[in-house]
């Protein structure tokens, strides 16, 4: 039976969920610790994680460039995240999304693509033309990214290399924050 997913309404300026009793909000002072721990059990043990996204949206946040930090909160437990931080393809800024993580008791049901979904609608609004990442193309497909073949990513296998909310979608070597590498 499939899982059918929860709808959301935009309630004072954050996203609910009146089925799952869930909501998007921005990150708030005090959010840190269940960011990471969040993200941490979101990847271990995937093939794709490198042991280090636990770590990458502090690193963002401490070298000023974490653009926008949203949570899913469950009453007041962190259950999801999504950051945003400056990219490039090539010579066009756009947002670079992610890591993106829910809680693994809570995959399943709408909540990340929820977090994404929101994501790219503020991407717009910074006027940077879109997002771009490298993740699982069957996941962030049907959230509206598609591989370009004029996008690339250094290492990354092209199917990975996804963009999203592109009027001209620009061409080039796909370039993260530095702090995606250190």
């Amino acid at each position: 039976m499939p899982v059918r997913k929860p709808a959301l309404h935009w309630v004072h300026g954050t996203w609910f969920s009146p089925e799952m009793k869930w909501k998007i909000r921005q990150e708030t002072a005090g959010d840190e610790a269940a960011i990471a721990q969040v993200t941490a059990a979101a990847f271990a043990g995937k093939v794709y994680a490198d042991g280090e996204e636990a770590e990458l949206p502090a690193k963002l946040r401490d070298a000023g460039a974490l653009v926008l930090s949203l949570v899913a909160v469950e009453g007041k437990t962190v259950i999801g995240h999504i950051a945003m931080s400056p990219a490039r393809i090539g010579d066009a800024k756009c947002l670079g999304l992610g890591p993106v993580s829910v809680r693994p008791n809570r995959q399943g049901r709408g909540i990340g693509s929820a977090l994404v979904n929101h994501a790219l609608a503020v991407a717009g609004v910074y006027g940077r033309g879109g997002g771009a990442l490298t993740g699982d193309p069957a996941f962030y497909g049907r959230l509206g990214f598609v591989q370009d073949a004029g996008v690339t990513h250094l290492g990354t296998q092209p199917r990975f290399v996804q963009i999203a909310g592109f009027a001209d979608p620009p061409k080039g070597e796909l370039t993260f924050h530095a702090a995606f590498n250190e």
